[in-house]
């Protein structure tokens, strides 16, 4: 049947929420243009609505009630009365149940109807239109929870900025073809804290995992109605509550014992954050939650045209960062999701949206303001997406201080680079080095820049070794959806081949990407599955693919074992050598103490590059002095790091050239740590003397060190 409550006293306007207390529950909801508040409570199955009560004060445009019989686990939503004028940008309607916006639990999925939209679906005078028909039955309920969970001794590895190599993965694709995880835990933060995943993840070196949308989320009406679904989750509902669908215990819970495993094994988490628009859509849009709580409010209306929304982000609406309430809202879920789930960081999607204070985008607007002094979140890792859609969005480089950024110059320049694009080693170096021209004016570091090669969004490193254009089909989008400016390369051939030499090329253009990557100046970030091979066939917008496309496959070839041993190499000559992850950006002339500069850059002939060589179109091939003795850098506990002496010759050509080496002092010899010519990365007579050119295959790097001979 359902419990019945029989007594309502006045609560508190704070915590907003619902909080249990170990005695009842208090209930606050922010609206500033309701006239009244419903709270409605449900049957343990969600779908009868077994009473209705109406909050009992209000304090501050704060709605508020407490119930000392509820007891966690009680499923419940809002109903919210209020003027219905889109014209003034009101859309109070309450036949609509709502999602409370502070909901640490969010049950059960949305099942799509007309009755979700506050007007009249086809009716003439479209969202003017007013709805009447109650849409609980196909609504997901909010859940009151009990937070308890024995955290025991769990600590952040807070790992340093110059330490950390990211790798992005999905909840869900991550373990749902995983033959070595339960069954009933694949594709659930469960499976992500199983033995094997855990194993993988300290096998391959990385620090530090960037979670894809964790946040409640729901599928867009029209994928399920073409039978598909929002995979990616950018598409939020609930900033408080993990998506339930990732939970295979149905508790929140599951997301703690996730965190508190991974953290155990020293790697952090991060969370891809949603704050910049809602699932709600446009003015044609349904109404879940903030639209019906106070629409004026959440959302950046049109000033001229309140009916309308500001779209800076190309779903239909955009967060209201201007309102207090919104902008309190926010950094309240990012302190729960800190304080409470003990997650390490933050990559926000979308970023520039957040600082818009009117039309421009603001580096101090008031969200960086709040952030920076915020004791908490000022401790914590915060890394943007430095764009949106709307004008003067793109914003590489203008973070402020505490800030780093997915570079995308980065990843352009890399893969055209290595695509054989001319005219480009100049850009090249730049991009190699940390990016300098983007980040030290501000006072910061070459950790700033967070380097990829590929993000979930776009082609896999396979797929951009092997088409040269997207295909999106199974979209259903026609392929008209998805980047076409990819600077991908298919070796010769689109898609598949048996060609030995194509596949031999487009392995080793994979070694080539992954190795520039690990061995550049800034934070790597991989992608989940490219060090093993993984392919969406070609598609670089699978946003909509829960199914094999998007899952990654875990039955490996030779040749995806053969890579994933080449990137745990090269990830632990980066973690081992501190002249590849610098905490400062490089000077290029001589340091105190050393009678060598700490980089320079070579020519095949083995001098120096000059300055008017940087624009040489036809120039393909270059290498780079790394002084490992020329580190000016100490330990955390104030003790000189020194490094060896390090070439890496870089050949986009498609043919070989001979590189002639430095000399060398007498006594040592150049020892090869990499070539990505061959298969493994490791040549059979690793010594090389110094006096004779290296030679250097086409389309291949190569990593030196100086050593002495015994």
């Amino acid at each position: 049947m359902g419990q019945i409550i029989n007594a309502v006293w006045p609560g508190k306007p704070f915590p907003r929420g619902a909080t249990w207390d170990g005695e009842g529950v208090n209930f606050a909801l922010f609206s500033e243009h309701a006239h009244k508040v419903e709270l409605c409570l449900f049957d343990p199955s969600g779908r009868r609505e077994l009473q209705r009560i109406t909050l009992p004060e209000r304090t501050n445009q704060i709605w508020h009630g407490y119930l000392p019989e509820a007891r966690p686990g009680l499923l419940y939503g809002y109903r919210v009365h209020g003027p219905y004028d889109p014209a003034h940008g009101h859309r109070f309607n309450p036949n609509k149940l709502l999602i409370e916006p502070y909901a640490k639990d969010i049950v059960g999925p949305i099942r799509w109807s007309d009755a979700h939209f506050g007007y009249r679906i086809n009716h003439r005078r479209q969202d003017l239109s007013f709805d009447r028909r109650d849409n609980a039955a196909g609504m997901p309920k909010c859940r009151i929870i009990d937070p308890a969970f024995s955290w025991g001794n769990d600590r952040s590895p807070n790992i340093d900025w110059h330490d950390m190599v990211i790798y992005e993965l999905h909840v869900r694709g991550f373990t749902m073809r995983h033959p070595e995880v339960p069954p009933q835990l694949r594709g659930t933060y469960g499976g992500l804290a199983t033995s094997p995943v855990i194993e993988h993840l300290k096998r391959l070196g990385v620090t530090t995992v960037e979670l894809m949308p964790a946040h409640a989320f729901v599928d867009d009406r029209h994928l399920v109605e073409k039978g598909l679904h929002n995979h990616w989750g950018y598409n939020s509902i609930g900033f408080f509550a993990p998506e339930h669908r990732y939970s295979s215990s149905g508790g929140v819970s599951e997301f703690k014992t996730m965190v508190k495993t991974l953290h155990s094994a020293g790697i952090e988490v991060i969370l891809d954050v949603v704050y910049n628009h809602t699932a709600e859509g446009n003015q044609l849009g349904p109404t879940l939650s903030f639209r019906g709580i106070d629409n004026a409010s959440y959302y950046r209306l049109m000033p001229d045209d309140p009916r309308y929304y500001m779209d800076f982000t190309g779903c239909g609406n955009t967060l209201n960062m201007q309102h207090p309430r919104v902008l309190q809202m926010i950094m309240d879920s990012l302190r729960y999701w800190v304080l409470e789930m003990h997650v390490d960081g933050f990559r926000f999607d979308l970023a520039s949206a957040l600082a818009r204070e009117l039309y421009e985008v603001n580096r101090l607007g008031s969200f960086f303001d709040v952030l920076h002094q915020d004791p908490v979140l000022s401790q914590v890792k915060l890394i943007a997406e430095p764009w949106d859609l709307g004008e003067g969005g793109y914003q590489v480089g203008n973070f402020p201080p505490g800030w780093a950024e997915w570079n995308d110059r980065y990843r352009d320049t890399m893969r055209a680079y290595w695509k054989g694009d001319g005219g480009l080693i100049g850009e090249f170096a730049q991009r190699f080095t940390g990016s300098s021209d983007l980040y030290e004016s501000s006072g910061r570091t070459p950790n700033a820049s967070i380097n990829f090669i590929t993000a979930h969004d776009g082609f896999t490193l396979s797929d951009l070794v092997t088409y040269n254009e997207k295909h999106n089909e199974a979209n259903l989008e026609d392929n008209q959806d998805g980047n076409d400016n990819n600077l991908s390369w298919n070796c010769g051939v689109e898609g598949p081949t048996d060609d030995p030499k194509i596949n031999a090329l487009r392995a080793r253009q994979k070694r080539n990407l992954l190795a520039t990557l690990l061995f550049s100046q800034g934070v790597p970030m991989l992608v989940a599955g490219d060090e093993i091979g993984r392919s969406q066939g070609g598609n670089n917008n699978a946003y909509c693919q829960d199914n094999p496309i998007s899952w990654i496959d875990w039955d490996l070839s030779a040749a995806d074992q053969e890579l994933l041993a080449f990137v745990q190499r090269i990830i632990q000559l980066r973690r081992e050598h501190p002249v590849f992850h610098r905490r400062h950006f490089f000077q290029g002339k001589p340091i105190h103490g050393a009678d060598i500069k700490d980089i320079h850059w070579l020519k095949p002939d083995g001098t120096e590059m000059t300055e008017d060589e940087w624009d040489h179109d036809f120039a393909r091939c270059l290498g780079v002095y790394l002084s490992g003795r020329s580190l000016t850098e100490h330990d955390q506990r104030g003790r000189p790091v020194r490094d060896n002496d390090f070439i890496l010759l870089f050949n986009t050509h498609h043919d070989p050239l001979p590189f002639q080496l430095p000399e060398l002092k007498s006594g040592s010899s150049w020892q090869v740590l990499l070539d990505t010519h061959y298969h493994s990365g490791l040549v059979a007579d690793g010594a090389y003397p110094g006096n004779i050119p290296y030679p250097l295959e086409a389309r291949s790097l190569v990593l030196l060190t100086e050593q002495e001979t015994a």
